[in-house]
């Protein structure tokens, strides 16, 4: 739970930050610019104050693992509610009202986070897990949207070093297998993930790997 809140305080960070043109610059996101990212950030703070705000009376189907499940295709872009975001973002106008946005509904979700009980269940996505596991997930959500934000912005500050680590365990623990141990955390996650092609000497180190990834996750 410490992690999580470090990674949401250090994405937020990094978003209050951002100049105007930041804002039209491409994210990682396929199909998002950073603006687009950043209106996605502020939903994702709404999802988890609802989820730790509903509580669930069924022991855990879930963990923060199994939180995450495996798609067949990477995302395009063009997904209605991808598609919804771009226009939401767009409906803002002024970049510092999404700076705002985000820092007040982000702050609420922060301090909700560090109330919560880690071992109480809650309901998600019509599954039980704990807030603990839950919380640890995220861990994983705002590391790879922070590398997100960040990859056309070489100024902007990179996510943690712990919490690139934990997140590293966990898209390992997903795939069933470890990355290789000469790449970076940050590398193991955009290659992991399919947010960067790997090299021909990085396609060569994958071994078993090659048939699993990217691992795309929703």
């Amino acid at each position: 739970m410490d992690l999580f809140s470090r990674a949401w305080a250090a994405l937020r960070v990094a978003v209050a930050g951002l100049s105007e043109e930041d804002f039209t610059q491409p994210s990682g996101c396929t199909g998002w610019l950073v603006r687009d990212l950043v209106c996605h950030l502020v939903i994702d703070a709404q999802d988890v104050l609802i989820t730790l705000v509903t509580p669930a009376d069924t022991e855990p189907t879930r963990d923060a693992v199994t939180y995450w499940e495996i798609a067949d295709k990477p995302p395009t872009g063009d997904e209605p509610l991808d598609a919804l975001t771009v226009r939401l973002a767009a409906a803002y106008e002024d970049p510092r009202l999404l700076q705002f946005h985000l820092d007040d509904v982000g702050s609420a979700a922060g301090r909700a986070a560090e109330l919560a009980d880690p071992n109480l269940w809650l309901r998600t996505r019509d599954e039980v897990i704990t807030a603990g596991d839950y919380l640890a997930a995220y861990v994983l959500e705002w590391t790879l949207h922070h590398l997100d934000l960040v990859a056309h912005l070489p100024h902007v500050a990179a996510p943690p070093e712990e919490t690139l680590a934990r997140s590293r365990r966990i898209l390992e623990n997903i795939a069933g297998t470890t990355f290789p141990a000469t790449w970076s955390d940050s590398d193991a996650l955009l290659i992991g993930t399919g947010r960067r092609t790997p090299t021909e000497a990085e396609e060569a180190e994958l071994g078993e790997l090659a048939s699993k990834v990217p691992l795309i996750l929703g």
